[in-house]
């Protein structure tokens, strides 16, 4: 048997200036797409046959270009063309929060195009983000779609091998099944559905209980994405049955599935401290241990922000205390500053002014070092993307230092702080990054931490967030 393996992700963030081209996608074929995709092993096992198709990981990010898309999604289409006479099954590692000018959910398209070709009946895998939005029409075009369980996303390679190992199973032992989906009127930010408290503790265990009964094949609880106005906005649970037999079963699990999750809707909330950026400051200003973690949760780059932003620089520009500010990205600012050496100093004008939140600051700075903007592949993995390049710097006459990048890259992981050439980051008093909830090392290797409830283009309350396009009513916009 044989089988196509690909990869598409972006996280598009409609609410920031910048548009996702080609320029934007790690793009690779053949063997690296095995290799980067995780699951191998898995077909290996059941003498399945691997055709890659293309790895196209696009990241949090804005709104996708439509020639881009339609380029990317060519060679999806291409490829189960010219594969249609020998493949038994397809498997897709999708996000589910793309979003395309003129065309809407770039992963919807892609399935609905694949479908045209194939016919409702060849088995097709998708495993995705929680932070995706779904449709009854896409969910039921597929044969199996399963969700990470935990955010922070400590289980991604986990999940990829389950899926596959689903969609093997399926080939093996053919059955017409197809996923069981219900709608919830209910739209929550990943900030306030963290997989290491309550309710989303108590979801998970309910689903893992489910995944033991041997007619169904899988539960998963998708809790959607908010960062661009779209009709399928919103959470959704998705149960699929073992065998066709199991279809009426699996309907009436996913019911019981979707009012738990219902009832359990005032109970979501942030993660940990939360506060006023004010409130934060002065956290973190009288914090008597090192290193306190302070995230800028409005420029949230793991969910598509620029992270432009220079307001919180400037609040702490007059605080006595060992600062890092990990990091500020600033292509122009970097430009100018990668042929200086070490130890120079010179006058630099901070920020992209792309709005009041990047305004420029004036700064006469230090050169203290310089290296790679890296992205962790996997949380929990040593395998690392070199992304862009930045430069470190000291405000002069302070003990603020600040990581300029020319990519946007929130740094939640210790190597990353390394690459860039800070020797220990938990040497400094306070630390500020650009991310939402706090991710497991620094959380792990932090005194203290706070999400402060910062303005920007990934601004936290749901309230606040104008939408036209989503279904109504929805809770927590409206009280239902």
């Amino acid at each position: 048997m044989k089988v196509l393996i690909g990869h598409f992700t972006t996280e598009s963030n409609a609410n920031i200036p910048l548009k996702n081209t080609i320029k934007n996608y790690e793009l690779a074929f053949g063997d690296e797409v095995i290799a980067r995709m995780k699951v191998k092993e898995v077909f290996e096992r059941n003498n399945i046959e691997i055709i890659p198709i293309v790895y196209a990981g696009g990241g949090p990010s804005g709104v996708i270009e439509k020639n881009t898309f339609e380029y990317i999604e060519s060679i999806f289409i291409n490829c189960v063309k010219q594969h249609l006479h020998e493949i038994d099954g397809i498997y897709l590692w999708l996000h589910g929060a793309s979003y395309v000018e003129e065309i809407g959910s770039g992963d919807h398209h892609i399935i609905k195009e694949i479908r045209k070709i194939v016919g409702p009946y060849l088995p097709i895998a998708v495993s995705c983000d929680p932070h995706g939005n779904l449709t009854k029409e896409y969910v039921e075009s597929l044969q199996i779609i399963r969700s990470f369980r935990e955010s922070p996303h400590t289980d991604m390679v986990e999940t990829y091998q389950r899926v596959a190992s689903m969609l093997c199973d399926l080939l093996n032992h053919r059955e017409n099944i197809y996923p069981e989906y219900i709608k919830l009127p209910l739209i929550l930010g990943g900030e306030q559905s963290v997989s290491t408290d309550e309710p989303v503790l108590s979801i998970n265990k309910y689903m893992n209980e489910l995944e033991k009964d041997d007619r169904i094949r899988s539960a998963s609880w998708h809790v959607g994405y908010l960062r661009h106005d779209c009709p399928e906005a919103g959470c959704g649970v998705v149960v699929i049955p073992q065998r066709q037999e199991d279809q009426l079963y699996a309907r009436q699990k996913c019911k019981e599935l979707a009012e738990f999750v219902w009832n359990k809707r005032h109970e979501f909330h942030y993660t940990g401290i939360t506060a006023s950026l004010d409130d934060s400051i002065d956290m973190a200003i009288n914090c008597d241990g090192k290193p306190f973690v302070l995230c800028d949760s409005g420029d949230n780059t793991t969910s598509g922000a620029t992270g432009y932003n220079t307001y919180v620089l400037k609040q702490f520009l007059n605080i006595n205390k060992k600062i890092l500010f990990a990091s500020i990205c600033d292509p122009n600012t970097y430009n100018k500053l990668k042929d200086c050496s070490i130890n120079e100093d010179i006058n630099i004008e901070l920020g992209m002014n792309i709005d009041d939140l990047s305004k420029p600051v004036n700064l006469y700075v230090r050169v203290i070092s310089k290296g790679d903007v890296i992205r962790v592949a996997n949380l929990g993995s040593n395998e690392n993307t070199r992304m862009g390049d930045c430069v470190v710097l000291n405000i002069i006459n302070t003990n603020i230092d600040i990581i300029i990048t020319n990519h946007r890259q929130s740094y939640c992981h210790n190597i990353q702080f390394e690459k860039a050439g800070i020797k220990d980051w938990t040497d400094y008093n306070i630390v500020v990054v650009k991310q939402g909830y706090i991710f497991p090392e620094l959380k792990k290797e932090c005194h203290a931490y706070v999400m402060a409830l910062t303005l920007g283009s990934t601004i936290q309350d749901t309230k606040n967030i104008k939408y036209r396009l989503i279904s109504r009513p929805m809770y927590p916009i409206d009280e239902i």
